[in-house]
């Protein structure tokens, strides 16, 4: 999955106001060349990150003149939904004052993507439920406070010093007050009729009963605190205070949660997609390209999901008759495969590990090959974690969090590993390639590395086309250059994983346009890519919950190599895929319309 939840960055949670604050020390001199439109750019990086505490931290820009963010969270309540949706609106204006015509290249790349933002996030307040970020609900098994902040807590928020564990203090202080912002939101949300499906609830609920069960004293989000303030040396009574703090106020504000998910229970229904509520079907198409960047229909992306998932299931075929598989339907003889003891993992404490350090040897393996892709000379450091415990039944398979901005923390890349059944060791190469190199991180890491050349709008502007696009882009990437040469079961998961996204299409637009039940959209994804119900199970409820935001992958992909044929069709000989691959990366993200322009610049550049 994505970097973050959010595939806009840009949806900080209330609209900040402009100040004076020079940004210089953020946005470095020249990566915007139009002085007017750089000042105006500086001006929004300070809303954003104002308004948005934890982006500022997942960004490692919690320093100096932002110092004070530490100590606070993002506004979860409705008042700060309604401020970020006029933020969105109010800069759009702002930015369409500068003339488009007078700029070129780079500034003309940036002007657009973020007024694309800009303009994509005011869009979505036409609905009156939901997030900025085209999550229908604002509480599920993936989105709110209890699912998010404590491993923020932990993993994002560094410890160095004695000011940074009083404003780990100071944001613990507030969750409680955040959550029940947000079961304000749930309840005033099913006042409108908007109510997650029945199952979405139960997994929501016992991650809420999950993470209350742990004494206050052994929660993780004390002995995170404690145990990285005693390893730095800092003394006082860190866990008491964080107990008191986890007892008397997060506490009390997750059993009232608790207590509102069980109220919506006897009202919930199991009609999985969005086509259920008030103006279902305007809110999907806004999903859609909110996600994608592209105004592309349900029933195009769901032809291309077909198409594409055929044109793949040939390649397959021929791989499983090389091995003597033979029998069946490729989804069929991917299933018992699937359930094949020589690729399967112990689902054990030991086992678990085992496919960490399997991870790591791939993310190893991948880096001399760098090179062929790319100019860049980026060192991308990642670090592979298994997802918490007390949030995997509701998180995505595996997703990324980017590097810090100021080299602070590098890229983390999670796995769920709930049940390693769902990762037979021929799956895990490519899911590498996606989330670490040359995938998420590689891609993350210009951000982080060569800050310098970009302004750091760029960091907080993330598509999702863009971003998981590419990263299904590494997948074949990697297929390209042999990675795969004396490993087909390994070729064969590569093959699977993009099945899978063409699946995704298909199922997406099945459960919010077509009407599916849950129960047909895993049959579906399971009889289509082999996967197991359980995997099939947890995918098909995170669509439930995010609508388009499975079809970002393949449209994303498809975009990219649609682009580089295009490229190679322009400049014969010329042609180089390192520099191809560095023009995308070098954008920092865009929407996709905006990508081709990109690339017709290169083309041109390339050609003179």
């Amino acid at each position: 999955m994505h970097a973050s939840r959010r595939q806009l960055l840009l949806s900080a949670l209330a609209a900040g106001v402009s100040t004076t604050l020079p940004l210089r020390a953020l946005a470095a001199p020249g990566a915007v060349a139009d002085p007017r439109l750089s000042a105006l750019l500086d001006a929004f990086v300070d809303e954003i990150l104002r308004a948005s505490p934890l982006t500022a931290t997942s960004l490692g820009l919690d320093k100096g003149a932002y110092a004070a963010l530490k100590r606070r969270l993002d506004d979860r309540s409705a008042e700060g939904r309604r401020r970020e949706i006029a933020a969105y609106a109010d800069r759009a204006r702002r930015l369409r004052a500068i003339p488009r015509g007078g700029l070129s290249g780079r500034d003309l790349t940036v002007y657009d993507t973020v007024l694309y933002a800009m303009d994509v996030g005011a869009e979505g307040g036409r609905f009156a439920y939901g997030q900025d970020y085209a999550n229908p609900y604002v509480v599920s098994q993936q989105d709110g406070t209890v699912a998010i902040t404590p491993e923020f807590l932990n993993s994002q928020h560094l410890i160095e010093t004695r000011e940074d564990a009083e404003a780990y203090l100071a944001r613990l202080e507030q969750m409680g007050a955040a959550i029940d912002a947000e079961t304000a939101r749930m309840a005033d949300a099913a006042g409108q009729g908007v109510i997650p499906p029945a199952f979405i609830l139960a997994t929501t609920l016992k991650q809420l009963t999950d993470a209350r069960a742990p004494e206050p004293g052994s929660a993780r989000m004390v002995t995170s605190l404690a145990e990285r303030a005693k390893a730095k040396g800092l003394e006082g009574d860190w866990r008491g205070r964080a107990t008191a703090i986890v007892a008397q106020k997060v506490y009390p504000a997750i059993d009232r949660q608790i207590a509102g998910v069980k109220a919506l229970q006897p009202r919930a229904t199991n009609d999985a997609g969005v086509w259920k509520f008030k103006d279902g079907a305007d809110y999907y198409r806004w999903a859609l390209k909110y996600n994608t960047t592209t105004d592309l229909t349900p029933a195009e992306i769901h032809e291309i999901g077909l198409r594409q998932g055929r044109e793949i299931d040939a390649l397959m075929d021929g791989i499983l008759k090389s091995q003597g598989l033979s029998q069946g339907t490729v989804g069929e003889r991917m299933s018992a495969l699937t359930k094949d003891p020589r690729f399967l993992y112990p689902n054990t404490e030991a086992g678990k590990r085992e496919v960490v350090e399997y991870i790591q040897a791939k993310v190893d393996e991948i880096r001399p090959f760098i090179p062929q892709f790319s100019k860049l000379g980026l060192k991308a450091p990642v670090e592979v974690r298994p997802v918490p415990k007390e949030i995997e039944a509701g998180a995505a398979l595996g997703y990324m969090n980017f590097a810090a901005l100021d080299g602070s923390r590098p890229a983390i890349y999670y796995v769920n590993l709930s049940d390693t059944s769902n990762w037979p060791r021929y799956t895990l190469a490519s899911l590498t390639m996606h989330e670490a190199l040359p995938g998420h991180a590689w891609q993350g890491a210009y951000l982080a590395e060569r800050n310098s050349e970009i302004h750091t709008i760029a960091s907080l502007t993330g598509f999702g086309a863009f971003t998981e696009g590419w990263a299904l882009y590494a997948e074949q990437l990697a297929d390209e250059v042999g990675l795969y040469k004396d490993d087909p079961f390994g070729r064969l998961g590569y093959l699977q994983a993009i099945r899978f996204r063409c699946a995704r299409l298909v199922v997406d637009t099945g459960l919010h346009d077509k009407r599916w039940t849950r129960e047909q959209a895993i049959q579906e994804l399971a009889g289509a890519t082999g996967r197991s119900v359980g995997a099939a199970t947890s995918e098909v409820d995170r669509y439930c919950a995010s609508p388009g935001q499975a079809c970002a992958y393949k449209v994303g992909h498809n975009e990219i190599v649609r682009l580089r044929e295009k490229a190679k069709a322009a400049l014969g000989p010329k042609f180089d895929l390192r520099d191809f691959n560095d023009a995308v990366v070098s954008t920092g993200g865009t929407p996709l319309a905006v990508l081709e322009t990109v690339v017709d610049r290169y083309v041109a550049e390339a050609k003179a």
